[in-house]
């Protein structure tokens, strides 16, 4: 059976982080496994409370992993502190760490800031550069090349850049420019253009970690780059067009669409 490690904060309402990715995984038909960066009190209105994992015992969770059941692929979250970043960062590296996919999480569906500004050169000189994959939306985008984004042409330039800046490769997801909802994927050597009907829906609670798990669940399995993206993005989108109810703030997903 293959695996995947979820790098990530709690949500203790169950729509995002930790959960999702758990969720994910297991629609997926993956084995979830988790290393835990940080609780959080939220819901769907907002976060209203974060308490961050000692860095040392968030290493003793990824040697516990690492040493047992090895993950195929890794997605990275919620990392709020350059502490937290810096000792994931090195204890992927010792242990080799494959198929990684890192979703900068900066900002959470509802506004709220997730990701501190120290922590921001650390994300980009330690963690970044050993991702397979990344998966900023266009703000987090922003912040990460330096320019603002408007078009799908922006999106091609700070894939690129970003891509430049890191080595890894860079799937800009969120632009919402004419008629479609596009992503941009740039691999290092080509684009990939991928599209989907926009829904009319606020239930978007924690889209990103599931994007981000389910990329990671195709890559685990040893499909293309291209072909993890497409089969994340049907996996998301079925979660979203469900159209699940709960909450009263931006909703959760269902996760469970597919099974």
């Amino acid at each position: 059976m293959k695996t995947v490690l979820s790098i990530a904060g709690s949500d203790c309402s169950g729509g995002a982080g930790i959960q999702a990715d758990i969720k994910t995984i297991t629609a997926n038909r993956l084995y979830a496994m988790t290393v835990i960066t940080a609780l959080t009190a939220q819901n769907t209105t907002g976060v209203y409370g974060i308490a961050d994992t000692a860095p040392d015992f968030a290493a003793k969770q990824m040697d516990c992993v690492f040493t047992d059941i090895r993950p195929d692929a890794v997605k990275t979250g919620m990392l709020s502190r350059p502490e937290i970043i810096e000792v994931i960062a090195a204890k992927l590296q010792e242990y080799k760490a494959e198929n990684i996919v890192i979703d900068p999480v900066m900002v959470s569906t509802s506004g709220c800031a997730l990701l501190s500004p120290d922590a921001m050169n650390a994300l980009m000189e330690k963690l970044l550069p050993l991702g397979t994959l990344i998966t900023p939306n266009v703000p987090e985008s922003e912040k990460l090349c330096g320019f603002s984004i408007d078009s799908e042409e922006k999106m091609r330039e700070a894939g690129k850049k970003i891509f430049g800046l890191c080595g890894a490769a860079v799937l800009v997801k969120g632009g919402h420019f004419g008629t479609e909802a596009a992503d941009i994927l740039f691999d290092g050597k080509e684009f990939h253009r991928f599209t989907a009907e926009r829904l009319a829906t606020k239930n978007t609670h924690g889209t990103g970690c599931t994007l981000s798990s389910a990329i990671a669940c195709g890559l685990a399995k040893g499909e293309s780059m291209a072909d993890a993206v497409r089969h994340g993005k049907e996996y998301v989108f079925g979660a979203l067009k469900a159209n699940l109810r709960l909450g009263h703030g931006n909703g959760p997903l269902k996760h469970t669409w597919n099974i």
